[in-house]
């Protein structure tokens, strides 16, 4: 009971110093305000409406799709990624900095060892301080978005409030760098700068890590279209050597290692090469893309956390009625011959497109168990370092 008093006092002593931080309530009311200028956008009949302001389009209206799919598209892929993840988590990161720094500068920390209460309970309770301040900013953002997409868009999504254990959990993995550094160096100017580099790190090993499994998936893609190129060529080649055959007609010998297909179908000479070529740059992407899936593993995933909640409210189906995934037209019934340089780029923008769609399956096929995992597994460890340092350091 002992403990549970003083736990709750440490926790009650922490919301008084996010109230008295200026910079809590000024993130609070943009939240509101980015709220309120999210709920004047909406979709009728005809297109996109901003208070009495209205903008015909006629792919992008309310006979499309519903208002509860265009709020919740907007609430995962703007509202969470650029507004939680980007500018409330910077002013955030600000305003906590100080947190740890403040805490084991000299003088204040020499009171508040004074009191019976364990360096490892003092420590986690100001950890959890600064994952309190995110907690309350996303409550209230998803609140007043929840009441939005509801009202407007007559849709009451619940799980919606999974932003709030996804967003914390994001800074969390920032936050434990954070907290590490201002317990080595007491700085707050060093512990932003080192949560900075390891957010830009994470941010580029991501950016790697898509690029190259985009160049893989289009590889893959080709290696496929060039057999199935091979197979339409190898069967009409097949063909015409039964009708030479039946009409008793010559037709041309192999020469060399020539296979009797490749001396009656030589574009089927060049559909081979390509299948190699294909197979080559398929096995170098493999890779590349597999270095970079491990060195991310060791690291927090900030952006595959953040989709997460995007994978729940958005599925690929909305995805791409909404035209952010086009569909896959491929056909298995290309002719043989070379196309022109229309049909080239046609053959391009459809297999990027088919690129793009399998990009964001094989992404969002990633377990939860390694995106989450791995990232907490890097927290732990991070955060175990802190305590072991503040619990043994002589202040």
């Amino acid at each position: 009971m002992r403990i549970f008093i003083q736990s709750w006092a440490l926790l009650v002593d922490a919301y008084r110093e996010l109230n008295s931080k200026k910079l809590f309530w000024i993130t609070m009311v943009l939240s509101c305000l980015v709220v309120a200028v999210f709920g004047m956008f909406g979709i009728d009949s005809k297109g996109l409406t901003f208070l009495w302001f209205k903008w015909p389009l006629p792919v992008f209206n309310s006979t499309v799709f519903a208002p509860g799919l265009f709020y919740r598209f907007a609430f995962a892929q703007f509202g969470v990624p650029l507004w939680l993840s980007w500018v409330a988590t910077i002013l955030a990161m600000i305003s906590t900095a100080s947190i740890i720094p403040d805490f084991v500068a000299s003088g204040s920390i020499d009171l508040l060892l004074s009191k019976p209460i364990g360096r490892l309970r003092l420590f986690m309770s100001k950890y959890l301080t600064g994952l309190l301040f995110v907690a309350l900013q996303v409550a209230v953002f998803t609140g007043a978005s929840f009441l939005v997409i509801g009202i407007r868009g007559s849709s009451w999504e619940w799980r919606m409030w999974l932003a709030v254990p996804i967003v914390v959990l994001f800074f969390s993995y920032l936050f434990a760098v954070c907290a590490l550094v201002g317990m080595l160096t007491r700085s707050t100017i060093a512990a932003l700068l080192a949560t900075l580099l390891m957010w830009v790190t994470c941010f580029i090993l991501n950016t790697s890590d898509v690029v190259f499994l985009r160049l893989r998936v289009a590889a893959d893609i080709s290696v496929k279209d060039a057999e199935r190129v091979i197979q339409t060529r190898e069967a009409a080649a097949r063909k015409m050597i039964a009708e030479f055959t039946e009409k008793n007609l010559d037709f041309p010998k192999p020469k060399g290692e020539e296979s009797p297909l490749d001396a009656v179908s030589p574009p089927l000479v060049s559909a081979r090469k390509q299948l190699i070529d294909a197979k080559e740059n398929q096995a170098t992407w493999k890779k590349w893309s597999g270095i970079a899936f491990g060195v991310k593993t060791v690291f927090p995933k900030t952006n595959e956390t953040i989709a997460l909640l995007d994978r729940k409210l958005v599925s690929v189906e909305e995805l791409q009625k909404l035209g952010i995934l086009r569909e896959d037209t491929a056909t298995d019934d290309e002719p043989a011959e070379e196309p022109d340089d229309s049909k080239r780029r046609r053959r391009d923008r459809r297999g990027d497109s088919r690129a793009d769609k399998a990009l964001n399956v094989e992404m969002r096929s990633r377990s939860m168990g390694w995106i989450i995992g791995t990232s907490v597994a890097f927290e732990v460890f991070i955060v175990g370092v802190a305590c072991i340092v503040f619990v043994r350091r002589d202040f």
